[in-house]
């Protein structure tokens, strides 16, 4: 019996997702400059919900977003010029840092960024 409380508590703790409820930023360099993003992110359970903005495409609605454990993705619908652009985010949280890597369907590469809790 104790053997199965044990595993359970263990199954628990791994299996909750961490906090990242609230703002985080991160600073990319791109060809124009420096750009901030921000992130506000909210948690229900494993679902991911939440905005993202920064000076060059406004404030953006985050779906799709889950998290589990450390790890978390999420989707951010883009307009950039008149084009839509879907935005793929998967990251992993420490702390009150995480690494984010963006990627764009279409596109050979993917853009690393550290986000911290503002």
């Amino acid at each position: 019996m104790k053997a199965f409380f044990l595993l359970l508590v263990i199954f628990v703790l791994a299996a909750s997702a961490a906090d990242v409820s609230g703002t985080w930023k991160a600073a990319i360099e791109t060809p124009n400059g420096a750009m901030e993003t921000t992130f506000q992110f909210k948690v229900d359970g494993n679902k991911l919900t939440g905005s993202t903005s920064n000076q060059f495409m406004g404030d953006m609605p985050i779906s799709d977003g889950k998290i589990e454990g450390d790890d978390l993705s999420f989707t951010v619908n883009a307009s950039f010029n008149g084009n839509d652009v879907k935005l793929n985010y998967k990251g992993k949280v420490s702390g009150d840092q995480m690494k984010l890597t963006l990627e764009i369907p279409g596109r050979d590469r993917t853009i690393e960024m550290t986000a911290k809790r503002a």
